[in-house]
């Protein structure tokens, strides 16, 4: 077993990975994103939860409202991006399956686990 207490600071962090999952914490400043237009996870679905904040996700050319609670499956090959239209921090949770980062947080190549 593996855990971890999440302390949502800044940026994007890998916090649990084995070979079949992944679980990384991100947190986006007001009027900050990530991604765009050709971001994908050509290997991964994304499941993004949304912690606390409020934004909006770009997934496939389609807006979705984000606001603590809030749940969204990201498919493997979906176009998205995710930005931070609110007056606090964006933190989101982030599930991956297969993973999709390394442990540093770096993109992995398609077909690479």
């Amino acid at each position: 077993m593996r855990h971890r207490h999440l302390q949502f600071g800044q940026g994007f962090r890998v916090v649990i990975t084995n070979r079949r999952s992944q679980a990384a914490q991100m947190v986006l400043a007001p009027g900050e994103s990530e991604g765009d237009r050709d971001n994908r996870h050509r290997d991964a679905d994304q499941w993004l939860y949304v912690v606390q904040g409020k934004g909006t996700a770009l997934l496939n050319d389609r807006r979705h409202v984000l606001r603590a609670g809030t749940l969204l499956l990201i498919e493997q090959g979906d176009r998205h991006e995710i930005r931070n239209t609110g007056r606090t921090p964006l933190k989101t949770l982030n599930l991956y399956s297969p993973p999709a980062y390394t442990p540093a947080g770096n993109p992995r190549r398609a077909g690479k686990r």
